[in-house]
C-alpha cells in the first residue's frame, strides 16, 4: 500500500472530465475548443483539480462525436491546431498539472485511411486489420452479436462481398487486435503522443479490444427487460473480456513504462471480479481500470457500504482503487440520486481511498437537462427513440455565469444549455461561500493536505439501511470519520466499539464545523460530517 511520500502523481491527485465541445468556446461558433480550456485552466488550478482528462479530440466524422477517429495523429479543426493543443500541453504543465488524452483503440472511423484500404479489396494488405466475416450459408450474419447502439454488430459491404464488425456504430468499425500489424501501428500511436509530453491515457472501451477467436453466439440474458438498451438482449461473454485482452493491455503498459511518470487508465465496465484482472499481473495492466460502482447501484448506505468492502478486498496486492460519480455517458448524479445528496455524493467521492474523478459540472450540481426529440444528436439516442437513452442530457454545455449562453459562448451551442443556468452558474457559486462549488473546493483542499485522506487505510465503522461510517487513517497521522446519511429521513449514530473523540472539520452544515463530537450524534436528512480523531 502507498504511503503519501511514495505515492505517484495519478494515486494523489484528482482528475477532472472535461468533454471539450461542452467546456469553453473561445471562437463563438457554439463549440468548445482547446483555446477555450486554456481560458479555464486557472478555475481548474483553483478548484483545486490536479489532472485534467480530455474526451477524444482527434480528427472525426463526428458519428459518435470524437469516438470515431479518422487520424489518431491530429487534430480536429472544430478543436484547433497542433499549436493550440500544444499551448495547452504547456500551459497545463505550467500549472503543475497533468494532462491525460482519450485514446479510442478498439474502432476507428470508416473514413480512416486504414478501413478505407481494408474495404477496398479482399486483397489489401491492410484487409486483415479489421474484422471481417463471411455471410452464413443462407447469406445471414456470421453470428448474432449486437452493437452497443442497436441492432447487428454486423454490416454488409457490397463491394467486397463480406460482412465487417462494429461493436458500436457501422462507421466505428472494430480494429483486429490479434493482428502484430495493428499493434505495432497502435504502438506508434502511444509513442507520438508520450513523446509530445502527454501524461497518459485514458483507454476507450478496453475490454472490448478482443473478440473469441470461434465467433462464437452469445447467450440470452434471462433478465432482459424491454426497457433496457437492446445491446442488453444478449450477455456478450465472447465478444467482449476475452483473456488475451489482457495481453493487449500489458503490451500498452510496456509503451507507457518507457517513458518517466506516465499513466494509463482503463474504461472497463464489467463486475468487480473481472474489473481487476485489468491491473494486469504484478500491476503491469491499466494503472487504474476505472471503478464504475457508484455510477451503477442504487443509492442504499448498505449496498454502497458492500460494493465499496467487495472491490476493496478484491484489489490485487499494490493495485490502487479510484471512484467515478459521473461521465459523458451516464446520467449526472443529481438527476440519479436527487439535489439533496449532491453533497454526500461528493463527500463520499472525495473521501474514499483511492483517485477521484469529477465530471465536468459536477463541481456546481449540474443535473441532466431536458433536449427535446427534435434537438437529440447522440447516436445512441437516435437508435433507440422510444427507451430514453440519449446521452445528451448530461453533455450540455457548461455554465460559467448567467448570462444568455451562461458563458460558455457568443454563438448558438451546440446543444441547449440549462434554464437554470441563470442561477446556477460558476460565477455565482464564486461568490457564495455556501455553494456546492465551494463545498467541492473545501473537500478537495482537505483531502490533499492531509495524508490521512490521500493514501490512508479504509475502515468501516458502521453500516445502517440510512449512515455509511468509515475511518480513513494513515500510521502517524491525524485520522477522519467520516458519516454520511444516505437518506432524506434524520438517524442517529452511536459507535458500538469505539467512543471516538474529535472535532467536525467539514460538515453539510457549516454551523457543526469546529464543534467537538459527542454521542450519539443526531443527524439531519443528507447530512455527512468528516471529523478529525483526536
Amino acid at each position: 500500500m502507498a504511503t503519501q511520500s511514495q505515492a505517484a502523481w495519478w494515486q494523489t491527485g484528482i482528475i477532472y472530465q472535461i468533454y471539450p465541445r461542452s467546456f469553453q468556446d473561445s471562437n463563438g461558433d457554439g463549440i468548445g475548443d482547446l483555446n477555450g480550456i486554456i481560458q479555464r485552466l486557472d478555475y481548474l488550478q483553483w478548484l483545486g483539480i490536479t489532472t485534467i482528462w480530455l474526451s477524444p479530440i482527434f480528427p472525426s466524422p463526428m458519428a459518435d462525436f470524437g469516438y470515431d477517429i479518422s487520424d489518431y495523429k491530429g487534430i480536429h479543426p472544430l478543436f484547433g491546431t497542433m499549436k493550440d493543443f500544444g499551448a495547452l500541453l504547456y500551459e497545463v504543465h505550467r500549472r503543475d498539472m497533468k494532462l491525460l488524452l482519450d485514446l479510442v483503440p478498439n474502432h476507428t472511423s470508416d473514413q480512416h485511411p486504414w478501413f478505407r484500404e481494408s474495404r477496398s479489396s479482399r486483397t489489401n494488405s491492410k484487409r486483415d486489420w479489421y474484422l471481417w466475416r463471411d455471410a452464413l450459408p443462407d447469406g445471414s450474419v456470421p453470428n448474432n452479436w449486437l452493437s452497443v447502439f442497436g441492432g447487428s454488430a454486423w454490416e454488409w459491404d457490397e463491394v467486397t462481398n463480406q460482412y465487417y464488425y462494429h461493436g458500436f456504430l457501422k462507421e466505428q468499425p472494430d480494429l483486429n487486435w490479434r493482428n502484430p500489424e495493428v499493434q505495432a501501428a497502435m504502438a506508434d500511436i502511444l509513442h507520438f503522443w508520450l513523446d509530445k509530453g502527454v501524461d497518459g491515457f485514458r483507454v476507450d472501451v478496453m475490454w472490448h479490444m478482443i473478440k473469441d477467436a470461434q465467433w462464437r453466439n452469445n447467450p440470452p440474458d434471462p433478465s432482459y427487460q424491454p426497457d433496457q438498451p437492446d445491446y442488453d438482449q444478449l450477455l456478450p461473454v465472447f465478444s467482449t473480456d476475452q483473456p488475451e485482452v489482457l495481453d493487449i493491455v500489458h503490451l500498452m503498459r510496456q509503451i507507457i513504462d518507457e517513458y518517466s511518470d506516465r499513466m494509463m487508465i482503463g474504461e472497463v465496465y464489467l463486475p468487480i471480479h473481472r474489473l481487476v484482472t485489468y491491473y494486469g499481473v504484478d500491476n503491469k495492466g491499466a494503472h487504474l481500470p476505472f471503478n464504475f460502482l457508484l455510477l451503477s447501484i442504487p443509492w442504499d448506505a448498505i449496498l454502497i457500504a458492500d460494493a465499496i468492502a467487495e472491490y476493496e478486498n478484491a484489489l490485487p496486492p499494490d493495485g490502487w482503487p479510484n471512484w467515478v460519480l459521473g461521465n459523458h455517458d451516464r446520467p449526472r448524479i443529481p438527476s440519479r440520486i436527487g439535489i439533496e445528496q449532491t453533497r454526500i455524493a461528493a463527500m463520499l467521492l472525495l473521501s474514499l481511498r483511492g483517485t477521484p474523478t469529477i465530471y465536468y459540472g459536477e463541481e456546481l450540481g449540474m443535473a441532466d437537462v431536458a433536449i427535446p426529440p427534435a434537438e437529440i444528436q447522440d447516436p445512441q439516442g437516435l437508435n433507440m427513440p422510444d427507451k430514453n437513452l440519449s446521452r445528451d442530457p448530461a453533455r450540455t454545455p457548461m455554465q460559467w455565469d448567467d448570462t444568455l449562453h451562461a458563458g460558455f459562448t457568443t454563438g448558438k451551442p451546440w446543444l441547449r444549455l440549462s434554464a437554470d443556468h441563470i442561477r446556477n452558474n460558476v460565477l455565482l457559486q464564486q461568490r457564495d461561500s455556501h455553494s456546492v462549488l465551494h463545498f467541492y473546493r473545501r473537500l478537495i483542499a482537505l483531502r490533499q493536505q492531509e495524508p490521512s485522506l490521500l493514501t490512508g487505510n479504509y475502515i468501516s465503522v458502521a453500516i445502517t439501511s440510512q449512515l455509511l461510517v468509515y475511518l480513513r487513517q494513515e500510521e502517524g497521522y491525524d485520522g477522519f470519520l467520516v458519516i454520511l446519511n444516505l437518506s432524506h429521513r434524520t438517524a442517529n449514530f452511536t459507535p458500538t466499539h469505539e467512543l471516538f473523540k474529535g472535532t467536525v472539520v467539514l460538515a453539510t452544515n457549516v454551523a457543526l464545523e469546529g464543534t467537538i463530537i459527542s454521542f450519539p450524534i443526531a443527524l439531519n436528512g443528507n447530512e455527512g460530517l468528516i471529523v478529525r480523531i483526536a
